[in-house]
């Protein structure tokens, strides 16, 4: 799990204005750091079907606020695919 300092610093790294802490940038980068963890741990604990279930709906959320992302607003979609190297 993400630590409070890691946390901040993502939002305060992908926010859009001073208290933006739900914009999509922002949960897209605090999903992507989640990910990133259950990602690590499944590949120490193959078994764990319930953190597999788990990254695969946090995976789809990603996904869906990305689409959302793209079709409102593709300038600030591409610029935050390319910061967190979601795409290549």
């Amino acid at each position: 799990m993400a630590t409070k300092e890691t946390k901040e610093k993502i939002i305060t790294q992908f926010k859009r204005k001073e208290d933006d802490t739900g914009s999509a940038e922002v949960q897209v980068a605090l999903l992507t750091e989640r990910i990133k963890e259950l990602t690590e741990h499944l590949q120490a604990h193959i078994n764990d079907q319930h953190s597999r279930r788990a990254l695969l709906k946090l995976i789809g959320q990603r996904k869906r606020l990305l689409t959302y992302l793209s079709k409102t607003n593709p300038e600030r979609y591409h610029s935050l695919i390319a910061e967190l190297g979601l795409r290549k």
